[in-house]
């Protein structure tokens, strides 16, 4: 237990003291070797307490006290104090002083509850079990290899495409490991106070990353950011005062626990919808999608770290914490049906995006949305889905995030239409893409698999309106990943030519993830019977297999298809000799496939272009009215659980 205590406190200490590598290094080749060998040193720290974690006490949740927690204790209160006076400071530089006020209120009362409110039950500040497990293998994985590929995605950034930007790459990837250590320590969190010092140095990271270019639609949108996420913590802060002055606790078990026994007043539902809220704004759902959308315009690297990999995890992974104590009442019912809905709006909405960056952030969304219903929902079959789809949507979304980086950095553009023929200009990078694409929606990949249990789930459940939510969110989600998979297939220009400017380091990192993405698939059944369903036996007392032996047997069949089919193919077709043949167009094909003459007698240029039915499903349709519902639905479900609490 004592080395496991003390690598505990190195997995999240370390990372932050790595921070000052690249910060304080301004050398390029110096930093960046000092970027690979920290976040090495990062994922085998990830790995290396996961499982000494499960081999030394096999698999059971155990909870214990840091080296020197008590000093931690008041290097958390002072940094509350700390991160509130950067906030007012950042808003007092940009005159936005309501933003400061939403820090103060939530950071003086928090501090004050915590050091004069009597009679506060002690609290193990650490635990592990099998969600903790998963949280940091996704973090010191993932996270690290995303760290790796912003190395030269970086020195593209600035070297191709924004020269005239100052180059702040050092303050960058400082706060790449900045991420790491929070993300590591509020999955690591059993303490609510923890956990919001964590939880908060995510929303300033985010924010200060969001506004790298400094530019005003960067200094915009970080603020945006900064203030919902800021609503979000107000609501933690609130429910972390209501625990204390209360209940006298700041455990999350004891949250739970509270909520779940019918012997206890119906306000102990509050703090958890309040924490839920907060799990709602950090998971950008409608209302509070801008966020994440007008984070798109920071560099890629922290697009795929902050909004699939970590920050936005976070929110998710706090649901399903709750997701006992949301079983079968008015906060689940908040959580879930503005889950549901999420999926379904920005699902609709990324059909009308041709941005490469704004389909995966509706998508993020969109995806979100879908774990949060399930969380909310609170049944073992739906919390089993959350988990499955939190997985294989960290590594897919930060996959395909790198992916449009690369590409951009390479062709000058992340738009889907100038990736027509993208398999035969850059095969490595659209392979990488697809299989990114392939992992989002196509069998036997686990999140199609883990909606079709979602879904199943729902039917049981019965809950019509989830059925509804979820069949036509994949209806769409569908229809956007296939315009984008066949526009990477077309035929392609032959005069386009770039030079790949990709880096061996992203390079690696994709790879990484595409294997990551092959290698879950196959082992889907034992990450299920090995982590998932003992989950569910400690969260639930029971655990039953979602997916039965036959379902296995045809993803077997599935997976071994993806490789024989198109091997066979080769066999057979590779001795064939093609003969090629001028494609009919709206006129004469002068010879190239590309132009043509019309019954007019003039030239034209063949052009083909997806559709994006924006008149139906544009933003200036969907976005106002998907905001306002899903304020009517947290509004109302909200009112119903302060009703309930002080009738």
């Amino acid at each position: 237990m004592e080395v496991l205590r003390i690598m505990v406190l190195a997995l999240v200490v370390a990372p932050f003291a790595m921070a000052l590598f690249p910060a304080l290094i301004r050398h390029d080749k110096i930093r960046a070797a000092s970027v690979y060998i920290c976040g090495v040193i990062t994922m085998v720290l990830a790995v290396s307490v996961s499982f000494i974690w499960l081999i030394s006490f096999r698999g059971e949740e155990i909870s214990f006290d840091l080296p020197a927690g008590e000093l931690i204790n008041h290097v958390i209160l002072v940094g509350d104090i700390f991160l509130m006076a950067l906030v007012i400071y950042f808003c007092v530089k940009y005159k936005k002083p309501l933003i400061a006020l939403l820090s103060i209120v939530q950071t003086v009362p928090t501090c004050a509850f915590e050091l004069f409110a009597p009679g506060v039950k002690e609290c193990p500040e650490i635990r592990i079990d099998y969600l903790t497990f998963i949280m940091m293998l996704i973090i010191g994985i993932i996270g690290v290899a995303i760290g790796i590929y912003a190395v030269g995605y970086m020195d593209g950034y600035h070297n191709h495409h924004f020269k005239h930007l100052t180059d702040r790459r050092s303050f960058f990837l400082a706060m790449i490991f900045v991420f790491y250590g929070a993300m590591f320590g509020l999955v690591l969190s059993r303490s609510l106070t923890w956990m919001y010092f964590f939880w908060e140095i995510t929303s300033i990271t985010s924010f200060l990353l969001i506004g790298y270019t400094r530019s005003d639609e960067a200094v915009t949108n970080s603020f945006r950011a900064l203030w919902m996420n800021l609503l979000g913590g107000l609501g933690m802060a609130i429910a972390i005062c209501m625990c204390i002055g209360i209940y006298h606790t700041v455990d999350i078990v004891d949250v739970v626990k509270n909520a779940q026994d019918p012997a206890m007043s119906s306000m102990t539902l509050l703090p958890v919808a309040l924490l839920a809220f907060g799990a709602l704004t950090k998971s950008a759902q409608f209302p509070f999608s801008g966020w994440l959308l007008g984070a798109m315009v920071a560099p890629t690297p922290s697009s795929a770290l902050l909004h699939s990999a970590t920050m936005v995890k976070a929110g998710v992974y706090l649901l399903i914490r709750l997701s006992t104590a949301m079983n079968g009442n008015d906060v689940g019912q908040m959580v879930y049906l503005t889950g549901g809905f999420t999926f379904l709006a920005a699902s609709m909405l990324a059909i009308s995006q041709s941005d490469g960056k704004k389909v995966l952030a509706y998508s993020t969304i969109s995806n979100l949305g879908l774990i949060v219903a399930c969380a909310g929902a609170g049944y073992p079959d739906t919390v089993w889905s959350a988990v499955f789809l939190l997985i294989f949507h960290a590594v897919s979304k930060s996959l395909l995030f790198q992916c449009v980086g690369a590409i951009e950095n390479t062709t000058g553009s992340r738009d889907i239409e100038n990736m027509q023929g993208l398999a035969t200009r850059h095969p490595k990078l659209a392979m990488l893409l697809m299989v990114g694409i392939a992992g989002m929606f196509l069998a036997p990949f686990g999140m199609l698999i883990s909606k079709w249990a979602a879904l199943k789930a729902f039917i049981d459940a019965p809950s019509a309106l989830m059925v509804i939510f979820i069949s036509f969110g994949s209806a769409t989600t569908m229809f956007y990943w296939t315009k984008w998979f066949a526009k990477i297939l077309g035929s392609s220009d032959t005069r386009l030519t770039n030079k790949d400017y990709t880096r061996r380091g992203e390079y690696i990192s994709m790879f990484l993830h595409a294997i990551l993405l092959v290698g879950l698939c196959l082992t889907f059944p034992l990450i299920s019977t090995y982590a998932v369903e003992p989950m569910m036996m400690d969260m639930y007392g029971y655990s039953s297999p979602v997916i039965s032996d036959t379902n296995i047997i045809i993803m077997v069949i599935m997976v071994i298809a993806i490789f024989v089919v198109p091997g066979i193919c080769y066999l057979f077709t590779r001795n064939w000799v093609d003969k090629d043949v001028m494609a009919y167009m709206g006129g004469a094909n002068v010879g190239d496939n590309e132009r043509f003459v019309d019954v007019m007698g003039q030239p034209k240029a063949l052009r083909v272009s997806n559709w994006y039915i924006e008149n139906w499903f544009g933003e200036a349709k969907l976005f106002l009215p998907s905001v306002i519902i899903s304020v009517f639905i947290i509004v109302l479900s909200f009112g119903m659980v302060v009703g309930g609490a002080f009738r």
